[in-house]
């Protein structure tokens, strides 16, 4: 967003505020979680792509302040704006699923959805012997809705390459009430769920992991009953959230989330104000390639609402997931808010691709780091 406003308005001031030291290629910790790539491929140094011309603030926002155009910082600071864009990402609540705070990394416990951890979920695969292999999916929204099958996927073909899924109940514990939200999809996925032969328990929601005994707590979302699973092995994707300093905000809707207008990416009562990414109310998948998307919109739109003029750019709601079925194999998923396909390449994507593997793999990560991340694309 900073670089593509950088380009647009040459002669205005452009500030980040941002806390971190170092920034993280989130979408390949699958891949590292199965073993292709160590984990410090994907970490660079935050300074790095801080565009040029810019001011970084490296300090966190903790109250926004509306009425009068400032927002206040965990150092004491009071930055005020003329035009504020808020995207501070999406907020993981690992302490939601009692028992999971602390323990992972430890008693068969994994979760690739943090740096720290991504390591121990390829530790577990490999030295996988049998029993119980959950992955579970909560009833939150989450980044990359995906990513908690993808593991999965990837999990069982290494159990079989290694000898010892025949000892394996692989399963997917899921609140949803199927496999993916885009029919187009979900036929192609139930296939690939059918042929790896994985049990599936919908409307499931972890909501406690009794580490000694090693078993996992599901609530069944459709009649409350309570669930117990032993395993030996249990990939956790947490709850997440909007940031707690933007839900406790007057920029929170009633869901905790940025409330913005979901074409314009304006904001539904502050008229300078404009959100987008994870934390924004957008009805659509939480990924990179929507906030790919967005990011032209909202530089388009907020240069229009500094001249005073109407907000002509749409976005659509369009977002992908590279759905990863296993090594060198992927459905490449693209679609709109309602759920239409907006497939970037000549063929089906609906289909397991090679291709489709190795760009998200060796293409996707370069395309990041030097031209979204850049302002390029």
């Amino acid at each position: 967003m900073a670089a593509q406003l950088r380009k647009a308005l040459k002669q205005q001031d452009i500030a980040i505020i941002e806390p971190c030291r170092k920034h993280y290629y989130q979408p390949l910790w699958t891949l590292v979680g199965a073993g292709v790539f160590p984990k410090e491929v994907t970490e660079r140094e935050e300074a790095s792509y801080i565009p040029y011309g810019t001011t970084w603030i490296q300090d966190a926002v903790t109250e926004f302040q509306p009425d009068d155009n400032t927002v206040l910082t965990r150092d004491g600071k009071k930055v005020s704006y003329d035009f504020l864009v808020v995207a501070p990402g999406i907020q993981i609540d690992w302490d939601k699923i009692s028992g999971l705070k602390g323990n992972i990394g430890r008693h068969g416990i994994c979760s690739n959805f943090a740096y720290e951890y991504v390591d121990k979920t390829w530790e577990y695969i490999r030295n996988f012997k049998g029993g119980n292999a959950i992955f579970n999916f909560p009833n939150t929204p989450i980044k990359c809705a995906g990513a908690p099958q993808k593991i999965m996927y990837l999990a069982d073909d290494y159990f079989r390459k290694s000898g010892v899924r025949d000892r394996a109940n692989v399963i997917y514990a899921s609140a949803g009430k199927a496999i993916f939200g885009v029919k187009k999809y979900v036929n192609p996925l139930n296939q690939v769920v059918a042929r790896k032969a994985i049990e599936t328990r919908y409307h499931h929601n972890l909501i406690e992991i009794r580490v000694e005994a090693k078993e996992a707590i599901f609530e069944r979302l459709d009649t409350g009953d309570k669930v117990v699973l032993p395993f030996e092995m249990i990939h956790v994707t947490p709850p997440m959230s909007a940031p707690d300093f933007v839900k406790q905000s007057p920029l929170a809707n009633a869901s905790g989330w940025v409330d913005v207008d979901k074409y314009t990416l304006q904001h539904t009562r502050y008229p300078n104000i404009f959100g987008l990414g994870d934390a924004s109310s957008l009805p659509t998948s939480r990924t990179g390639a929507a906030i790919r998307k967005q990011a032209p919109v909202l530089v388009k739109n907020l240069v229009s609402a500094m001249r005073g003029k109407p907000l002509t750019a749409r976005y659509d709601g369009y977002a992908a997931c590279p759905l990863v079925t296993g090594y060198g194999r992927l459905i490449m998923a693209e679609f709109d808010y309602d759920g239409n396909p907006k497939e970037s390449f000549p063929f089906d994507q609906s289909k397991e691709r090679y291709s489709m593997y190795l760009l998200k793999a060796y293409g996707l990560p370069l395309m990041y780091w030097h031209g979204i991340l850049r302002g390029r694309l």
